[in-house]
């Protein structure tokens, strides 16, 4: 049951856009009619089963759909240069589905900043505060959500100390993945190296 369960939810994530792992297990179990107290996948083991499915089933369209998408956040931390982005999330695992947002974080001085260079820019935004895990606390950071170019953009505003700190998924739970400009440039170049290959 776990194994189905785990394909359910890969799939379901897949074509449902779904990012939340949790949401994609609890739903994929409610499909397959298991019991609450049945042992649910870890992540990891739904993040292999996404990666078989869109390897096979999305073949063609997934890597054009990861590139666009991770060029789209590139430009978008070239602009945000100065509040020290980072990639994280779906784009950067290469495991975005259709409705995908990019997740960026940022650490300027002040989340007034981030708000007056969008001002600044003519960009609507909504701002909303959730909680974040850094380092072995929980608190809660500005999330600002934009439209950029077409694609959907999550800002997650840090404190300038906090960049050196081990993010979390939850208190106890996995750090992380994040990457800086360079590494996304580089990833892009690759992304366009394969598809030319």
């Amino acid at each position: 049951m776990r194994m189905r369960i785990a394909a359910t939810a890969a799939r379901i994530m897949a074509e449902e856009g779904i990012d939340d792992f949790a949401l994609a297990k609890r739903k994929a179990a409610r499909r397959l009619g298991a019991a609450d107290s049945e042992a649910l996948p870890a992540n990891d083991e739904i993040e292999a089963e996404l990666r078989d499915y869109l390897a096979l089933y999305q073949a063609d369209e997934h890597p054009e759909r990861i590139t666009e998408l991770r060029r789209a956040a590139l430009a978008a931390m070239q602009a945000l240069e100065r509040f020290s982005p980072y990639l994280t999330g779906p784009v950067l695992a290469g495991l975005a589905g259709p409705y995908a947002e990019i997740e960026l974080q940022l650490f300027p001085e002040s989340s007034k900043e981030v708000e007056l260079f969008l001002l600044d820019h003519d960009l609507t935004y909504d701002a909303s505060d959730e909680r974040r895990y850094t380092g072995d606390r929980a608190r809660a950071v500005a999330v600002i959500t934009l439209d950029w170019d077409g694609v959907p953009l999550r800002l997650s505003v840090f404190d300038p100390r906090d960049e050196r700190a081990a993010m979390k998924t939850t208190q106890a739970g996995k750090v992380v993945v994040r990457a800086g400009l360079a590494e996304v440039r580089s990833l892009v170049e690759t992304d366009q190296d394969a598809r030319a290959a």
